[in-house]
């Protein structure tokens, strides 16, 4: 699911086509030796490669080793280099000090086999670091009620992004209701124009619609129970009634012609929105800087819009709900030596989302998820979307993690194959509610 130049991994840390590499200002040998390798005042830590966060948190690395609180040796991987490596580095008992990951169900894997540590009482008593995340950023984090990592990077929900030139040339507004948006298909055909651009073939963009469907209809309490690991909440009647949404939209050829073999890695999707050949798109926060980069004048225009997934009638889910990527995490290694582990903390504490790591983010078009930050998001020459997408976070009432990163890899796969086969029109509501609850794929 890595895709470059518009991933939703991108913004996560998706590689750039660079070999796995050290910052010389690290110094460390690379991978390998009980617990990283660190030992003695030193902590090593793993990340991913590619741009702007390899540069924001190798500086951010460089400035703390400035310091006095010990060493961070850092080395960068390509993303799908580093879950394999990662996967087998923590079996083994090798994993570095600090392990970058996603939290959700590969945390809790971890977590459960007492790979990764425990953190709650720390936190505890470090209340004022603690207090400098968004509250939303820990449900992720969070396994049985206690917290094995720490946010780490920039928020990027699900958006409902719209053209505002089509919407006005076809007489519709952004769609707040699930009749709004019907309401936006009929007008958009009607000119001829694609109501929806969706990049099917990529499966995880069909999933951000099933996300938002199942919130609004059973609210976020249906997947939570999922993710839990209740494969009998699949049969929900919000599941099914999820399901049928999506045969609704089918059936009306909402989503752009050829959607279902339109990959995201191609800007096919993003394009027929800033070319205005495409009234609506659902994709993640990650594509404004990339529709910013290469739409030409769309963005600068003021003709990108954005909003909330619409609500439904008699639905449970609230329209501020959200659901995405809440950030990335950080987690200490529990075959880590204790002198590590104190450089860990340090690192976490001083350096990983630092005030200059926060600005920085934010001159790189993303949110960093502390607080405070209302004054540099308002100097910002993106500061209507960067605001709009703070605000957001910060007034949701729920923060539903991306279903294929919440879910253990094996019922991640299951989902996406079912997830195709639904928007193929290959299966019903109900053989995806029965597909999932027995973890068949279609």
């Amino acid at each position: 699911m890595t895709i470059e130049k518009l991933s939703r991994r991108s913004l996560l840390g998706a590689t750039a086509g660079l070999s796995a590499l050290t910052l010389g200002a690290c110094g460390t040998s690379g991978p390998g030796g009980a617990g990283g390798g660190g030992g003695g005042d030193s902590a090593s830590y793993w990340a991913l490669s590619g741009e702007p966060n390899e540069t924001i948190y190798g500086d951010a690395v460089d400035a703390f080793n400035e310091g006095d609180s010990g060493q961070v040796e850092v080395t960068f991987f390509q993303n799908d280099a580093y879950k394999q490596k990662i996967r087998t580095a923590i079996g083994a008992g090798e994993a570095p000090t600090i392990i970058y990951g996603w939290g959700g169900g590969g945390l809790r894997t971890y977590a459960e086999e007492s790979q990764v540590l425990d953190v709650t009482s720390w936190l505890e008593e470090n209340a004022d670091y603690k207090n400098r995340f968004v509250e939303s950023v820990w449900d992720a984090a969070t396994v049985d009620d206690k917290i094995y990592a720490l946010p780490q990077g920039a928020t990027q929900p699900i958006i409902l992004f719209h053209n505002k030139k089509v919407l006005g040339d076809i007489g519709a507004e952004a769609p707040e209701t699930w009749e709004d948006l019907l309401g936006v298909v009929e007008k958009a055909k009607s000119a001829g124009i694609a109501p929806i651009s969706l990049a099917g073939q990529s499966r995880w963009t069909s999933m951000m619609w099933l996300e938002y469907l199942l919130d609004r209809v059973g609210g976020p309490e249906v997947f939570a129970k999922i993710a839990a690991g209740d494969k009998e909440a699949w049969l929900d009647d919000a599941v099914l009634a999820m399901g049928e949404k999506v045969h609704e939209l089918l059936e009306i050829k909402a989503f752009a012609d050829g959607f279902e073999s339109m990959a995201a890695d191609s800007n096919t999707d993003q394009a027929l929105l800033w070319t205005d050949q495409a009234a609506l798109m659902l994709h993640g926060g990650w594509t404004f800087g990339s529709m910013k980069a290469s739409g030409g004048e769309f963005v600068p225009s003021g003709n990108l819009g954005f909003g909330p997934f619409p609500t439904i009638e008699g639905g449970a889910g609230e329209l501020k709900n959200l659901v995405g990527n809440p950030c990335n995490y950080l987690s200490l290694s529990s075959a880590a030596a204790d002198e590590e582990i104190e450089v860990a903390k340090a690192f976490l504490q001083e350096g990983a989302m630092s005030d200059q790591v926060a600005s920085d983010l934010i001159a790189a078009g993303s949110v960093p998820v502390i607080v405070g930050q209302d004054e540099a998001l308002a100097a910002s020459e993106d500061a209507e979307y960067l605001q709009w997408v703070y605000s957001s976070i910060q007034e949701a009432p729920a923060f539903t993690q991306s279903w294929d990163q919440a879910l253990q890899p094996t019922d991640a796969e299951t989902l996406l194959v079912n997830t195709e086969q639904l928007f193929l029109g290959a299966i019903t509501a109900e053989q995806f509610a029965e597909n999932m609850s027995t973890g068949k794929g279609a």
